[in-house]
Order: structure tokens, then C-alpha cells, then sequence
């Protein structure tokens, strides 16, 4: 709502400056410094003056006299030196609140489909704390583009040919010596088993080198699919990426389609890729010095790649295996349509997902790929690979392809000193600082580890306050906080900051935190409920709020609930552009800080004056409609008790 109304003012403004001034001038408008001076402001009188050679508030007085009424627009003020102030008609916006989408717009452009790809965990052990931050970020987004009316597309990338996947078959075969029927019997959690495997693999290595020749074997024996090895690794991975779902279910993640880049070696995307490559010059045979027997993409002529130290990378090694930017290229490609190939597809029924394959695949399934926009979640360490797939698409002439392909950086998940400490990573007494996380070293928090403390300590919580619930309902609200509290945690950082993870910080449940809003949530459905029992009307129509007197909303406090409420869409959209999800966070806590700062000043349930209590009772609705649509987007359950 805010946005349109603002570009209908605006407009509606330029349009009565070009009639009476045969001026072109794009309005801008503010919010005033104080609430009694109106709700915003229109500077151009003042911005006009020197133009016109007139002083500020004779021209102000011009723009007043034509400017046309406006529904939502219940007063134009000339104040100061010559701004236009407006003041608006409270109960007409508020019943549209009620009345409309949160997230109707009227755009009416047609947008292309967003193929959005995250969570692209290495299926060689369980997923950890850092993992979540990549997963909640782009589920957010999806959630946010779709509810912006975008198509969108979730996709969840398999590295099921890569080292850290060799590591864990090596672990098994040649480290413990166990057959596929016994790794197969090993019960779950499997990918905990593999995380302490994983970890054990990298110390082996260390006191041998020589058995790094072990992990290139298995690496290409992966690529192949061929082989003894090749099975173990599908195994292997086909059991931790059932595990990995199951652990973003809990969070309320899921997925369109799985893309394993097995299928992608397997169904030679990458042929087709490096043939357009070769031909149109963007890599070239390198025939001397250290990538000797390479095939290159020379970068240093790139405003990009500018003044860096080795500015080539390499495509294809000398030993012919394909580096990840090379692969990720001709899945770039894939995504927007342009490969000229697609995979087969499968149901994984189990898991309730549609995935790739290279053979078997069934006839009838959705269409994948084709986006017309592509956004990858990935941490800021893969910035600079990034970089060289949308150099690869120009390369071949897809400049508005590169320039519609998103990487979507974000900063790593770390532990805080005392959570570090807590897990036995640092001694006491030692310097207080926050610890890397490191898969090959062990060093981290298992995301179901995280869950299911936070869980507990839910549950703890609520059977303190709420005796009378029975295990199932308490199993349930546990589970809501917990996902609120993690979601939230995991959103409500600027992208550009590590976060330190800290168990006294997520398990809290006051501040600034998901069980702050679902708690706010509450006690708006509560008074509802209240008013029912008490037999006086617990809900408000448009039509008796629009009727309500304007001072009946005098009171400032609750007419920020309405203009925050107001600006929902308008936040989400922001965040979307800038993929920094913090703003919708912002949005939420905004809402719900001025929903509980009002709750205690403007009674409800014991208001005698009808029209205030529907006042009241009005932007109580307005603010749990507003916050309900708001929550959804960013993956946290609204309960009905806390």
C-alpha cells in the first residue's frame, strides 16, 4: 500500500508542477521530524524557488490550490518556509489494511521465472550451524520473492562427485575396511557417524601422504561412476542427503528440485559448455609455464580481475578433470536455458522432492531451469568464483544473462568464546575470542544438535507457564519456538557481519528474538479471545472502521501500528533488491515493538466508548494480519499460546 501511495502522490505532484509551472520535476517525499506536522512532506516549493526566481511559499501556495484530493489524504498544510504537508485520513487506511493484501502491489510488469539455489551441502556428514545460515537466507528469499508474486524455483545443489565425498569413502574402505552391507547396516544418524569419519580421514592422511593417492583415485572413480568405489559414494550420499532433508524440514526448508552434479558429468553438460568455450576464444591451451596442458580463461584484460597476482584460471587441469568453476559454468547455463540439454528426472516419493538423474528418468515432470533470473547462496570465500561464471556467460555472449546472475555473499557462522568453550574447543581461561568452524578439523555444532537444545529448552519454558498442555501439544509449541528462535537468529544480522554464535543468545526468549514476536503474536489473538468470552465483539469490518471519526485514532501510538503495518510490502521488497533479508527482521520487531508499546496504554477489553474500542480493536487486527503475513515469509510459526 505505502509504496503505490507514494508513487500516486509523487506523480500527481509532477504532473500539477509541469501544468503550472512548465517545470519537469521529480517530487520527492519526506516523513516530517514530528508527528503534528503531518505524515509527509513534499519539499518542492523550496527545491523550485531559485528555478522560478519565486519565493518558497508563493509557490507553495499554487501547488496547494491544484493539488487534487486524494482518498487516503485527509489534509494538505503549507508549514516552515514553504513545505506541503499532508496529513492522512486514518480510519480510510486502516480499513484498507483490513480489506487488502499485505502484498498486493499494482505492477503489473510480468516477471520471469527466479531460480534461487542454496543450502549445497557436501553429502559427506551432517549438516552443521553454518549451513543453516546459508539455508535460511535463501529460503527466505524464496518465500519473499513468492510472496512479491515472483516465480520462483528452490534448488538444492548435490556435489555427490567431490573430494569431501572421497574423503568419507576412503574413510570407509581403505581407514576401517568395511564392506557396502556394513556401511549400509550402520544405523542413524549416519551423517553424524561420517562427521566423526570425516575428520578421522583428515588426520590418516596427515601421517602418510602418500595416501592422498587413495582420495584421487576415489575422485575419479566418482566422476566415472564407474567402479566399487562409485557405488559406496552413491550410497553414501543418497543416506546423507535424505538425513540433510530431514534436518531442513524441521526448519520448515524445502525444495523444487535436487541437481546432482553426477548427472551433470554424466549427461556431458560441460562437453557442450567447453566446446562453445573453445570456440569462441574465451580459453585457451595453455603450453608452457606452471599450467602447462591446462585449458585457461585468461582474466587479466577484466576491469573485474584487475591487478590481481595470477589473474587465469584454470578450466580443465592437464590431467583432463573439470575444476568447479568449469562445471559450474555449464550449470549456469542450464539454469537459464541456454545449454541446449537438460537431465531426466525422478520423484524421490520418500523425501517428497522432485531430483535429476541421467537415466530412468520419468516422462511427466515440472519444467526446471529456463530462469530468467539466477540467485546463488553462497558465502563471500566463493566471491571470486562467482565472478568467473559471469565472466564465462559474457564470454560467450550472454552479457544480460551475467548480469542477471546473482551471487547472493554472506558472511560465515562462527563460534562465540563461550560457546567454544562449552563444547570443549577452547580451555577455560583462554583468550576470549570466536572460533572458526572446521568440518575437516570436527570443530562445529550439529545443526539436530542445535534443535534439538533448543527444543528442549522450549519445552522446559512453556510446561513452566502452561501446566495443563498434554505432551503432543507441548512437542508442538516446542518445535515452533525453537524454528522461530533459529530462523530469526539466523535472518536478523546484517549479511556483511560473522555471526557468533552463542547458545545463551539463540535459547534466549526475550529481546530481540523469534519467540519475541510469536509472543507478540499471541497476545494480540488473546485479547480476541478475551473479548469473545467476555460477549463483546472480538472482530472489526473495513466498513465499521472506515466510518470511525478521524479523532477516534488520535492517539499517535496506534497509528504507527498502522503505518509500519503499512509499509510491510514495501520493506520485503527492499530486502529482496538488496538481498539484505535484515530489513524484514527490522520490519517485524518494528511492528511488534509498537504493537506491545500501545497494548498497555490503550485497553481494549475494558474501553466503555464503542468507537474507541473498535479504533483499538482495529489496529490490533491490522498489526496480527501484517505480522502473521510477515512471520510466513520468514519461515517462523505462529502459534496460537506461548
Amino acid at each position: 500500500m505505502w509504496q503505490t501511495l507514494e508513487s500516486t502522490l509523487r506523480a500527481e505532484m509532477a504532473q500539477r508542477i509541469q501544468d503550472l509551472f512548465g517545470v519537469e520535476h521529480d517530487p520527492v517525499l519526506e516523513v516530517p521530524p514530528r508527528r503534528e506536522l503531518g505524515d509527509l512532506a513534499f519539499p518542492a516549493a523550496l527545491q523550485l524557488a531559485r528555478a522560478l526566481k519565486r519565493p518558497p511559499r508563493a509557490i507553495a501556495e499554487e501547488l496547494l490550490a491544484a493539488f487534487p484530493p486524494h482518498p487516503l489524504v485527509r489534509e494538505v498544510r503549507i508549514l516552515g518556509a514553504g513545505y506541503l504537508n499532508l496529513f492522512l485520513h486514518r480510519p480510510e487506511i486502516a480499513a484498507r489494511l483490513l480489506e487488502s493484501d499485505t502484498f498486493a502491489t499494482d505492477d503489473p510488469t510480468p516477471h520471469g521465472k527466479v531460480i534461487v539455489e542454496h543450502t549445497n551441502i557436501n553429502p559427506n556428514k551432517a549438516a552443521h550451524i553454518g549451513h543453516l545460515r546459508n539455508s535460511v537466507l535463501g529460503d527466505v528469499l524464496g518465500r519473499a520473492l513468492r510472496a512479491l508474486g515472483r516465480p520462483v524455483e528452490i534448488q538444492n545443489y548435490i556435489d555427490d562427485t567431490g573430494v569431501q565425498l572421497a574423503d568419507v569413502v576412503v574413510g570407509f574402505v581403505d581407514l576401517r575396511g568395511v564392506s557396502l552391507e556394513e556401511i549400509e547396516a550402520i544405523p542413524e544418524p549416519f551423517d553424524f557417524h561420517c562427521w566423526d569419519l570425516y575428520s578421522e580421514v583428515g588426520r590418516w592422511y596427515e601421517g602418510d601422504p602418500a595416501r592422498q593417492k587413495l582420495r584421487r583415485d576415489t575422485l575419479h572413480e566418482l566422476e566415472s561412476g564407474e567402479g566399487p568405489r562409485a557405488e559406496i559414494g552413491r550410497r553414501v550420499a543418497h543416506r546423507i542427503v535424505g538425513r540433510h532433508l530431514g534436518t531442513m524440514k524441521r526448519l520448515g526448508i524445502g525444495y523444487d528440485v535436487l541437481t546432482h552434479e553426477s548427472d551433470i558429468l554424466a549427461l556431458h553438460f560441460f562437453d557442450v559448455a567447453f566446446e562453445r568455450l573453445k570456440a569462441s576464444g574465451a580459453i585457451h591451451l595453455e603450453a608452457e609455464g606452471k599450467n602447462q596442458g591446462c585449458w585457461v580463461m585468461p582474466l587479466a584484460e577484466s576491469e573485474e580481475f584487475a591487478g590481481l597476482e595470477d589473474p587465469d584460471k584454470v578450466i580443465v587441469r592437464s590431467d583432463g578433470t573439470v575444476t568447479y568453476v568449469g562445471k559450474d559454468i555449464a550449470y549456469q547455463l542450464w539454469k537459464f536455458g541456454l545449454l541446449g540439454k537438460d537431465f531426466q528426472y525422478h520423484r524421490w516419493e520418500e523425501q517428497g522432492v522432485w531430483q535429476t538423474c541421467h537415466e530412468n528418468g520419468v516422462a511427466e515432470h515440472p519444467s526446471f531451469g529456463g530462469g530468467a533470473r539466477v540467485i546463488n547462496v553462497i558465502d563471500n570465500r566463493q566471491s571470486y568464483l562467482q565472478k568467473i561464471v559471469r565472466a564465462g556467460l559474457e564470454s560467450l555472449g550472454h552479457k544480460e544473462e551475467a548480469q542477471r546472475s546473482v551471487h547472493f555473499a554472506y558472511e560465515m557462522v562462527a563460534l562465540s568464546a563461550g560457546t567454544a568453550r562449552l563444547l570443549g574447543y577452547l580451555e577455560e581461561g583462554s583468550e576470549d575470542k570466536t572460533l572458526e568452524m572446521s568440518g575437516r578439523k570436527g570443530v562445529g555444532v550439529k545443526a539436530d544438535d542445535l534443535l534439538d537444545r533448543l527444543e528442549s529448552k522450549s519445552r522446559e519454558e512453556i510446561a513452566e507457564r502452561n501446566r495443563e498442555l498434554d505432551d503432543a501439544a507441548l512437542d508442538l509449541l516446542s518445535k515452533q519456538i525453537a524454528t522461530a528462535a533459529l530462523r530469526f537468529f539466523m535472518v536478523k544480522a546484517t549479511t556483511n557481519r560473522v555471526i557468533a554464535f552463542d547458545f545463551d543468545e539463540a535459547l534466549s526468549f526475550e529481546g530481540e528474538t523469534g519467540p519475541y514476536l510469536q509472543y507478540s503474536l499471541v497476545r494480540a489473538k488473546n485479547i480476541r479471545r478475551r473479548l469473545a468470552e467476555a460477549g463483546k465483539p472480538a472482530t472489526v469490518t473495513a466498513a465499521e472502521v472506515r466510518a470511525l471519526a478521524p479523532e477516534t485514532f488520535a492517539a499517535d501510538d496506534l497509528w504507527d501500528i498502522a503505518l509500519s503495518a503499512a509499509q510491510v510490502r514495501e520493506s520485503v521488497e527492499r530486502g529482496t533488491l538488496s538481498l539484505e533479508l535484515s530489513i524484514l527482521a527490522r520490519q517485524a520487531l518494528d511492528l511488534a515493538q509498537k504493537f506491545n508499546q500501545a497494548y498497555h496504554k490503550h485497553p481494549i477489553l475494558q474501553e466503555e466508548d464503542q468507537a474507541l474500542r473498535t479504533a483499538r480493536l482495529a489496529a490490533t487486527a491490522v498489526f496480527q494480519k501484517a505480522l502473521e503475513d510477515l512471520l510466513a515469509v520468514l519461515g517462523i510459526p505462529a502459534p496460537e499460546r506461548m
